[in-house]
């Protein structure tokens, strides 16, 4: 579990010994990320965090993926803001408690509207705000449930050009076979993953306004 303030690893001594809380330091959250540097500059490459926090790891991902929309993407606003939310989107997280996910979300969403310069009507600012409620989920990674004991499901997106999005959800206990199925010598070994895993459910391509709409509260302004 992380959190973003860098002088305290510890809220309480009985947090720890009640739920092992304990903060990365930044300094050993970039050290770490630098052994996957690449993939943490992909723009579609996604992250999950088993016990994320406060998001310190998902913080500083983030950041490395939107620096990359900014040198591929930085002179087209259009695309800039529609390759910020995948960044975005391609980012996920587990959080035993309740105040820690609601504060990973929170810090995820104010780098998003930070670096788009975001009002909160703004859709796209709506959008992020949704796909973070999809995406970091208060629960336990190790039962794979949410805290209301439903099966964790997470949210694949993808870019499909032109402002379009398209959803796919999975639920997380059938994604973490894949390892299992594809290992040489075993039984499914010879069968290909499109075989195996089957979305839950799939939606129809949606634009920012749409998933925006998906998100409490009023809407304003408008996308280029």
């Amino acid at each position: 579990m992380e959190s973003l303030t860098p002088v305290s690893y510890i809220k309480s001594k009985k947090r720890v010994a009640e739920h092992g809380e304990v903060f990365t330091p930044p300094w050993l959250v970039e050290a770490m990320l630098d052994l996957v540097k690449e993939e943490t500059e992909r723009i579609d490459s996604r992250f999950l965090e088993p016990a994320c926090g406060s998001g310190n790891f998902l913080v500083a991902i983030l950041r490395r993926k939107l620096a990359a929309v900014e040198i591929k993407y930085g002179k087209s606003k259009f695309e800039r803001q529609h390759y910020a939310l995948l960044a975005l989107m391609c980012l996920y997280g587990i959080e035993l408690l309740e105040d820690n996910i609601a504060e990973c979300r929170m810090n995820l969403l104010e780098i998003f509207a930070e670096y788009l310069e975001l009002e909160e009507t703004n859709p796209l600012f709506r959008a992020a705000s949704y796909v973070l409620s999809q995406n970091l989920i208060h629960g336990d990674a190790l039962k794979m449930s949410t805290h209301d004991g439903q099966p964790i499901t997470f949210a694949e997106w993808g870019y499909l050009g032109k402002g379009k999005y398209q959803r796919r959800d999975f639920r997380l206990d059938a994604l973490t076979l894949s390892s299992t199925f594809s290992a040489e010598g075993s039984l499914f070994a010879h069968l290909g993953k499109h075989e195996i895993f089957t979305p839950a459910k799939a939606y129809p391509p949606m634009t920012v306004r749409e998933l925006a709409a998906l998100a409490p509260g009023p809407i304003c302004g408008d996308l280029p």
